[in-house]
């Protein structure tokens, strides 16, 4: 099987940010919530408060204000499938799993769209944007992972970040994506 990252591995930019952005140009009393959220990410930058923290701020002040979240998502989808990148069609394979970071509020349509029966990413309430659990990030995506597929081995994993790689260290190829380029992980 193929395991990709997602946020600029397979989708072209951060989709979470892209997300935030379209929302606020959709509803622009969002915009009254930014103050407080710059504060937020100032404290993270500064090592004051944890990313899944910052990232937990930014889903309960977004999320809970929007109406009908499900269409603000699928809505998001319409506009952004087409920011896949094109690699992804040359190397998709029907095992393929994406882990990702990103909410699964987020992740998990954008994958049913393109056929991919498996995703993981981060546990994020749609309605609250409370964190369910773990952020889906570093050692944490291989834990998951191994307990979704305890026997299953990694043939390609795709990533644009070191911040995998201990992804990278249990497949039998990585391969590192920087912008469409595909490059050779170095260990």
């Amino acid at each position: 099987m193929n395991v990709y990252d997602f946020d600029n591995t397979i989708f072209r930019g951060d989709s979470t940010v892209r997300f935030i952005l379209f929302c606020l140009g959709r509803h622009p009393m969002l915009w009254t919530r930014l103050p407080g959220q710059i504060a937020s990410g100032t404290a993270y930058l500064l090592g004051k408060k944890s990313k899944q923290r910052f990232k937990e701020g930014l889903f309960t002040a977004l999320m809970p204000r929007l109406k009908n979240p499900e269409e603000e998502i699928n809505a998001f989808w319409e506009k952004n499938l087409c920011r896949i990148k094109p690699f992804y069609a040359q190397t998709r394979r029907e095992d393929d799993v994406v882990i990702s970071a990103s909410p699964e509020f987020l992740i998990l349509p954008a994958c049913q769209r393109l056929g991919i029966a498996c995703a993981m990413a981060s546990p994020v309430d749609a309605h609250t944007g409370a964190y369910r659990g773990e952020n889906c990030h570093g050692a944490e995506k291989v834990r998951r992972f191994r307990q979704r597929f305890p026997h299953d081995n990694v043939d390609e994993f795709y990533s644009d970040s070191h911040s995998d790689d201990p992804m990278a260290a249990i497949a039998r190829k990585a391969v590192l994506v920087n912008g469409d380029k595909l490059l050779p992980w170095k260990k």
